[in-house]
């Protein structure tokens, strides 16, 4: 067990250099393309940092292992907005732009009810367990498409909200930001699978593992980012990546694999676990709005609705 520690601190070490360099690469590519910093963050970062749970999805699913898909996505979407953005404000309040609160935010909120309407089926009958059909599965991936179709109307408005102090070159930018993609991918991955290890050696239960290494484990890369990027004060960056990634696990991270693989039912989640979804993207929304900025007071809150949800979730 000694060796999978030493590569669990090694993967950790590995994700925070990456992730660090990372930010400062794919905010000059920002600056060098002339394009707004958000959309970086909506595209590269989220769906880079997204990979590893992507996999997860496809292999859990293709093999017929629906909770882990759905704990996979429920998880993430928590574990992103309570936990990372709350620890984020906690070390450095986050300033919200207007066109953020007015636009990116309402985007989220609207997608993430969509999710709770589709996998809440026993909120309109009783007898019914909580699933994803392939016309769900559809449905979220169009409104990927819509979503998408917002980030081209970004580069077409070209608004020039950017900086000319970027840190590395255009091409510098590109192969930093491949190289660190790599890298973060792969770390993850090697303190996902020797947390699991660690986790089993020590006779802890595997919903524990799932809802724990696995799921806090793939966030590694957007906890890292998030809060790198909210200490150098690039918000667009932090708040940005938590948007995309928590769109794109909903759409594509949930919806792909059910679409090619077809619908499946679960009992393992209730009205609870998805309402704390809802309400996470819901306070996002609401604490950006009250005064532009995300307070250490309001990331503590968020940090401490994230410890009630996971302690009545190890409880039931």
């Amino acid at each position: 067990m000694l060796i999978n520690i030493v590569f669990l601190i090694a993967g950790l070490v590995a994700l925070i250099m990456a992730s660090d360099i990372f930010v400062d690469a794919s905010a000059s590519l920002a600056i060098k393309l002339k394009v707004p910093k958000m959309l970086i963050a909506l595209t590269i970062a989220a769906f880079g940092t997204c990979a590893p749970e992507l996999a997860i999805s496809f292999n859990s699913i293709a093999s017929s292992n629906a909770d882990m898909t759905i704990a996979n996505v429920v998880g993430s979407c928590i574990v992103n907005i309570l936990l990372i953005v709350g620890v984020a404000a906690i070390v450095k309040p986050l300033k919200v732009k207007e066109k953020t609160i007015k636009k990116e935010l309402p985007i989220l909120v609207f997608i993430t009810l969509a999710f709770f309407v589709l996998l809440s089926d026993s909120l309109f009958s009783k007898n019914k367990l909580n699933g994803l059909s392939r016309v769900d599965a559809l449905m979220l991936i169009l409104w990927f498409g819509f979503f998408i179709y917002y980030i081209i109307s970004i580069v077409r408005q070209n608004k020039k909200d950017y900086d000319d102090t970027a840190k590395y070159s255009l091409k510098e930018s590109i192969i930093y930001i491949i190289i660190t993609l790599i890298v973060i991918i792969f770390a993850s991955d090697v303190v996902v699978d020797n947390a699991v290890i660690v986790a089993e050696k020590l006779g802890i239960s595997q919903k524990i593992i799932t809802m724990t290494a696995i799921v806090i484990g793939t966030s590694l890369p957007e906890l890292t980012m998030t809060v790198g990027s909210a200490k150098k004060g690039e918000f667009d960056m932090a708040i940005g990546n938590i948007i995309g990634t928590n769109i794109f696990n909903i759409c594509i991270v949930l919806g792909l694999p059910t679409l090619i693989f077809g619908g499946y039912t679960s009992g393992a989640f209730n009205l609870i676990d998805t309402g704390v979804v809802l309400l996470a993207a819901i306070m996002f929304y609401l604490f950006g709005r009250s005064d532009k900025e995300l307070t250490r007071r309001e990331g503590i809150l968020m940090v401490i609705v994230f410890l009630v949800y996971y302690s009545y979730m190890f409880l039931v």
